[in-house]
């Protein structure tokens, strides 16, 4: 990156970090169970609700319980079950048919990262019924009052039950976007392990691992406060401590609750202090292949907290510390903590890459990392496209051979 493009980089990550005390950030009410839902949605004013959720869980008959309870209570719940991994323009606008069709009056998001983003979308075409969602791109351009949002995960990985953010892919192009405004903040989250505990072992290590990778990524920012600190702190001494037995027994309901908390803490974390090159990378891949956005993120991870170098060692020592995987000095512990990442991938069967990369698509792909990172994200290390283009040969499979890609464009 040339310096005067550093330069504009540092100083728009300055004036935001001197804004993020003056900025009205709220925390979600959280609910231990849906029970509670009905009053809140009456002291709401809301006797019509929309449910946005994917096919999976209704299949799985995970929102019927809600449902019925909203029934009974007298609450007519219209459902959009129609989002996708990586949710489209094209849901968002279905979701929002049904909600005028039905005359709804708030949104319930019950899912994964998806259906909460795209409830949020959702929320944001109701508030601004003129405005495209691509025009809603960035930061601070929603600028109105959504209807009533809950949202409910079913995963302990996203945070978006409490992130000011929703990513949304435009189904031509496949470039993938963040909307990132305060009125995307949900009302209220419920945050019932119940909910979580028919997850896979698979999804469970991959969602873990994308809560992990918001914690870190704010945690080693240059936009930190005190509070997201804290915050990321607190959900890597949880998640090392919870996600194996979350994954080797999924039943166990602490577990699965103290993940649940981990993912709202380090929701809350980048909420403010923002994320890095992993999440820009992987949001290019997402939008590109459809890669999980979980697993694009435990793959990355590791390689790119070693590519920041001894700027991170002290901040990565620190987070070593709340793991528990302390050892000896500040580079010791940071390398120690890079291994221990690296070895809840290999215990999970998480491998080191993602196939679906190729050759001629890592430039495109590294453009809209940039794009999408530069200057907003105040990472350790600032990098332009060009040197964002190692991270996808890093974990790119070499198809002659079956190894892992570690060249340069091919």
């Amino acid at each position: 990156m040339n310096v005067f493009e550093r330069a504009w980089c540092r100083a728009f990550q300055t004036a935001l970090r001197i804004a993020l005390p003056f900025l009205p950030y709220r925390r979600p009410l959280t609910l231990d169970g849906i029970g509670a839902l009905p009053s809140l949605l009456r002291r709401y004013g809301a006797k019509r609700v929309l449910l946005v959720t994917d096919k999976g869980i209704r299949s799985r008959g995970i929102s019927e319980p809600l449902e019925r309870l909203l029934e009974r209570e007298g609450i007519f719940c219209a459902v959009y079950d129609g989002t996708v991994a990586n949710p489209t323009a094209e849901n968002v606008a279905e979701a929002l048919r049904i909600y005028r069709e039905n005359g709804c009056q708030a949104i319930i998001g019950l899912g994964g990262g998806s259906s909460m983003d795209c409830a949020k979308a959702t929320g944001a075409r109701v508030a601004r019924p003129r405005t495209l969602l691509g025009k809603m791109e960035g930061i601070l351009r929603v600028r109105r009052r959504l209807p009533p949002l809950i949202a409910i995960p079913t995963t302990a990985g996203t945070g978006s039950e409490t992130t000011l953010a929703a990513v949304i892919t435009d189904a031509e192009t496949r470039h993938k976007y963040a909307i990132n405004d305060f009125p995307l903040i949900p009302r209220a989250a419920v945050l019932d392990p119940e909910l979580t505990k028919t997850l896979p072992p698979f999804i469970t290590a991959t969602t873990g691992l994308d809560a992990l990778t918001h914690a870190v990524e704010a945690y080693i920012g240059r936009s930190t406060t005190r509070e997201t600190r804290r915050d990321a702190l607190e959900a890597v001494r949880l998640i090392f401590e919870n996600l194996d037995r979350a994954v080797e027994r999924g039943s166990d309901m602490d577990a699965r609750r103290n993940m649940l908390r981990a993912a709202f803490l380090a929701g809350s974390a980048f909420s403010k202090s923002y994320v890095g090159y992993v999440h820009a990378v992987a949001h290019s891949l997402g939008g590109k292949y459809n890669t999980p956005h979980g697993l694009a993120n435990a793959v990355l991870l590791p390689g790119i907290l070693e590519s920041y170098g001894e700027t991170v060692h002290p901040k990565l020592a620190r987070l070593a510390e709340a793991a528990g995987v302390a050892r000896g000095t500040e580079a010791e512990s940071a390398r120690a903590f890079i291994a221990a990442i690296r070895g809840k991938l290999a215990r999970y069967g998480i491998a080191g890459r993602l196939p679906e990369i190729r050759a001629e698509d890592v430039p495109a792909l590294a453009r809209k990392a940039a794009h999408e990172a530069n200057p907003l994200y105040p990472v350790p290390v600032l990098m332009d496209a060009r040197e964002l283009e190692k991270f996808y040969y890093m974990v790119m499979e070499d198809r002659a051979h079956g190894r892992v890609h570690t060249g340069g464009a091919a």
